[in-house]
């Protein structure tokens, strides 16, 4: 049973071209800026490659610019054939490309509609990327004469002003970390070697945060030193005060961000898919009513076009059994090839 056939008159089937024509264009353009969707997001990423753990997440970028990349040239073709199909003089010259391009324009259909997918659902893999990336970038901030972590501290400074961001899940992040370099420390002060004592591990942890944690919004002068300690402050009470650093953690910062940026971009990808399938929907239509013109000597007679010559099953089925029939041919010919090879070896002379 043949899938939503339509009947098509002549002008009808000019007016298709014409429009597919203009759909083709504007796809091209959307595959233009899914490309530099997928280049930009690419971009952000490897800007805070630093307090990432794996760059899993650079599969959805990866596929953007691969979609973009291939769309530019299904549409250009979609566009050459549109013109053609004006001639039907010209156009039986795509009949035997029209199915490997069909094949080849869904394939990557299907993957623009996977990476608007990826889009969303790759928030828990970037969310464990920051939190052992950022754990670690905080571990390091010391280690500014460390070679390949000399950076570190400019990169988590950076980060948290950029954001507005304290720390991973916050600013008490920091005091579980020793954030101050040794080389910075008198180990001649009793301070300094009582605190270094009191700790197991023998490092010097401090209720203190960086300098970049502060909110510069606050109207009191930064307190970012002895936090917990409220006779160290004037009218300061740690529990209740409204500390003048910034308040969420750099992990939720950065995959608020990161998300907001996917979903927008999904979203464009989306609305990119839905003029894709419009393209190939009335291509397919154009095609199959320019092909009942070939061979007729007046070519502007109403002719018929579908989507599906069978039914989807049944198209389904027919597919499959030609794909298992070429895979079948293939591995007759390399089962024959070796049989050949075996026969034309040189028999071994006795001794």
């Amino acid at each position: 049973m043949v899938l939503l056939k339509m009947k098509f008159p002549f002008q009808k089937r000019v007016r298709l071209a014409q429009g597919l024509w203009l759909l083709s264009w504007m796809a091209v353009i959307s595959g233009a800026l899914t490309f530099s969707m997928g280049l930009f997001l690419k971009a952000e990423l490897h800007r805070q490659a630093e307090v990432m753990d794996n760059t899993q997440i650079h599969a959805v970028p990866n596929t953007l610019m691969m979609i973009g990349l291939a769309s530019l040239g299904i549409n250009f073709f979609a566009g050459r054939i549109c013109q053609d199909s004006l001639d039907a003089s010209r156009f039986p010259r795509w009949k035997t490309f029209m199915l490997p391009y069909f094949i080849l324009s869904l394939f990557f259909t299907i993957l623009m509609l996977v990476a608007v997918i990826m889009s969303y659902a790759m928030k828990g893999n970037l969310e464990e990327s920051l939190k052992i990336g950022l754990k670690n970038g905080i571990r390091f901030y010391k280690d500014t004469d460390t070679p390949g972590r000399c950076f570190q501290k400019e990169t988590i400074d950076r980060l948290q002003m950029e954001f507005h961001c304290c720390g991973n899940n916050n600013y008490k992040d920091w005091f579980e970390v020793q954030w101050i370099s040794n080389r910075y420390l008198d180990f001649t002060s009793k301070e300094v070697k009582d605190r270094i004592k009191s700790n197991v591990d023998g490092r010097y942890l401090v209720d203190g945060v960086p300098f970049s944690c502060c909110n510069p919004s606050s109207p009191r002068p930064c307190i970012q030193h002895q936090l917990t300690n409220n006779s160290a402050h004037y009218n300061y009470e740690h529990q209740t005060e409204e500390l003048n650093l910034f308040s969420p953690g750099c992990r939720e910062a950065l995959v608020s961000y990161y998300m907001g940026l996917m979903n927008s971009i999904g979203a464009g990808v989306l609305s990119f898919l839905l003029l894709q399938v419009s393209v190939l929907v009335s291509l397919r239509y154009l095609q199959t009513s320019m092909e009942a013109v070939l061979g007729q000597e007046n070519t502007e007679i109403e002719t018929e076009g579908y989507l599906l010559e069978k039914g989807v099953k049944e198209t389904i089925k027919e597919m499959m059994d030609n794909v298992l029939k070429f895979f079948h041919f293939n591995q007759v010919d390399a089962s024959v090839g070796q049989e050949a090879e075996a026969g034309e070896k040189p028999a071994t002379p006795a001794d």
